[in-house]
């Protein structure tokens, strides 16, 4: 009642007590730096004790911690997730303008942040402590604009006593152990109506980031760095501050143990575009890295395919009009417009074009190579044919030891932190106890077997394979001509072969089965197999989704002679 000033926010004066002796006002919610003045300490002073002693306690029992929410976990994800990726050349303004700009879009959304607190939430968290909640406290939870200083300094983390005492006793009271204030809330409450937070969505931010900036990295080329230990994603809570203890409920949150999936990751993507209500994201232009021209180059150099097949994937990208600006760009919430994946988008281009020049299905291709083999043989002038089966055996080869090393660098991998884990500070020394034993004994026999693992991460880099022409093996095969498999006509170079045949006659309509075309390997000839394997090792992807790609531009590029020449169907491969 003595307290008389206005406040800050709202120039209302209607206040309140915190348990810890802060003034915060009623009306929005906003918590001062302003303590009670104890007048009468004989009438006050006991109560007053209590109040400290109790704070002394929480801090006593957590070991040193401080109280933090689960959004500000995620906060930190987030801010070592930019930094890694302005580590690795991205635009600096990414992490303090546009990220900074999403995140905090997305906590006013969700009504995390920069929004009044509604009442019906903290209601029935306190619903259930009801009889024992202090006099001075109130069934509010301020705003929490003050807790967002975390981004500048990670040890300024502050929180409100009111709603964390409250929240406290709620996990108390269901037996639910939590490091953080509200992560027994957060599992609990019911949050249909809006995304919640999680780990994948950490990199559907970044991604969604990356794609407003129109940055020269894919998706899955995020991915691959987060596997390669290059972004922080995989035991990230690591890097939390040591006030910031993480136990219990905690671990589902913020503990993966799992690889993140790019289904998943792009579908959160969009999700989030949507529930942000964000514009028209910036064109993709065709001088853009993103543009199908773009990455077709990329993509044909990793492959180790010749250079002249860029100009066949540019005319089927002008052909059926997947090059334009309005079919690439993404408008967050129009269904009516096709969500475009890039990198998936430039892979299946490239697909199609191996199959209209070399046919890809078990013969023809061969009969090509034979007849490059025998010209390259008698005929020494000039550049060099392309063989089929010489660049298959080449990239069979480097394929299969880098899938292999894959496959044990997953298979090895520990799913471990070097900052151990526990549920409760009793098992502490327990914990780390058998942490220490553990990794001694993984150093035994390490040493022993001879397959200590190298702490040095590989370098970053945007090729998984690397073709060089100086290479006098001849296993370069950039330069190779693509004369023997073409032909002039009206001006045009055109494909000898004639014939084509389709993946699939018609697509699938079927929204519950989440593919346009159903793949399964023995149904397909071994050379488009082949192609796919190979393209799924680059994008970190199931052969399944460039399939997809694949039948979908097909039906793009014949869709007159599907539609007007039904009999035309009956010399198609299903």
């Amino acid at each position: 009642r003595d307290f008389n000033e206005r406040c800050a926010q709202c120039s209302e004066v209607n206040w309140g007590l915190t348990d810890g002796g802060r003034f915060y006002c009623r009306s929005c919610h906003n918590v001062t730096e302003r303590t009670r003045e104890v007048v009468n300490t004989d009438f006050i002073s006991n109560t007053r004790v209590q109040t400290i002693s109790k704070v002394l306690r929480k801090q006593e029992k957590t070991d040193g911690g401080c109280e933090w929410y689960v959004c500000e976990g995620f906060q930190l994800v987030l801010k070592k997730q930019a930094e890694a990726l302005e580590a690795l050349g991205v635009c600096p303004q990414m992490k303090d303008e546009i990220l900074c700009n999403f995140w905090r879009c997305y906590l006013q959304k969700s009504k995390q942040a920069y929004c009044n607190r509604p009442a019906g939430e903290t209601v029935k968290a306190l619903s259930v402590c009801d009889s024992s909640t202090d006099a001075d406290s109130e069934p509010e939870r301020p705003s929490l604009l003050h807790m967002l200083s975390v981004s500048e300094s990670e040890g300024d983390l502050q929180t409100d006593c009111s709603f964390a005492s409250s929240t406290s006793k709620v996990s108390e009271s269901t037996s639910l152990c939590s490091g953080s204030v509200d992560g027994s809330l957060y599992l609990m409450k019911n949050q249909k109506e809006k995304l919640r937070m999680t780990m994948p969505m950490t990199l559907s931010f970044c991604y969604m980031a990356l794609l407003w900036l129109r940055e020269p990295m894919t998706l899955s080329d995020l991915l691959r760095f987060v596997v390669e230990g290059h972004i922080p994603y995989l035991n990230v809570f690591q890097h939390f501050p040591e006030k910031m203890k993480l136990c219990g409920l905690d671990l589902k949150i913020f503990c993966v143990e799992s690889w993140p999936v790019y289904e998943e990751v792009y579908n959160k993507m969009l999700e989030l575009a949507a529930f942000l209500d964000l514009p028209r994201f910036p064109d993709i232009t065709d001088s853009c890295f993103l543009h199908p021209d773009m990455l077709c180059i990329k993509y044909l150099m990793e492959a180790n395919l010749p250079d002249e097949l860029h100009n066949w994937t540019c005319r089927v990208v002008k052909k059926i009009c997947i090059g334009e600006a309005d079919f690439l760009t993404l408008v967050p919430g129009n269904k009516s417009t096709r969500k475009v994946k890039y990198d998936v988008l430039a892979a299946a281009v490239i697909v199609v074009v191996l199959k209209l020049l070399f046919l890809l299905d078990d013969h023809y291709e061969w009969l090509l190579s034979e007849f490059a083999e025998e010209r390259n043989k008698n005929n020494k002038e000039g550049g060099p044919y392309f063989e089929f089966k010489k660049w298959y055996k080449v990239i069979k080869c480097s394929l299969d030891v880098e899938q292999k090393k894959l496959d044990e660098e997953r298979a090895k991998y520990l799913w471990r932190c070097e900052k151990p884990l526990f549920y409760s500070a009793k098992k502490k020394s327990k914990v780390l106890k058998r942490r220490r034993m553990v990794v001694n004994l993984q150093n035994q026999f390490g040493k022993l077997s001879g397959s200590v693992q190298s702490s040095v991460k590989p370098n970053p880099s945007s090729f998984q394979l690397s073709w060089y022409e100086e290479n006098t093996d001849g296993s370069c095969f950039h330069g190779h001509s693509l004369k023997g498999i073409l032909q002039e006509k009206c001006g045009l170079l055109t494909a000898m072969n004639p014939d084509y045949w389709l993946c699939t006659v018609k697509l699938c309509t079927e929204k519950l089965c989440g593919h346009l075309a159903h793949y399964r390997e023995v149904d397909f000839p071994q050379s488009y197999h082949f192609v796919l394997r190979l393209f799924s090792f680059l994008l970190r992807i199931q052969p399944s989704h460039i399939h997809d790609e694949v039948c979908v531009i097909e039906h793009k590029l014949f869709n007159k002679k599907l539609c007007k020449k039904p009999k035309y169907k009956a010399s198609l491969r299903k």
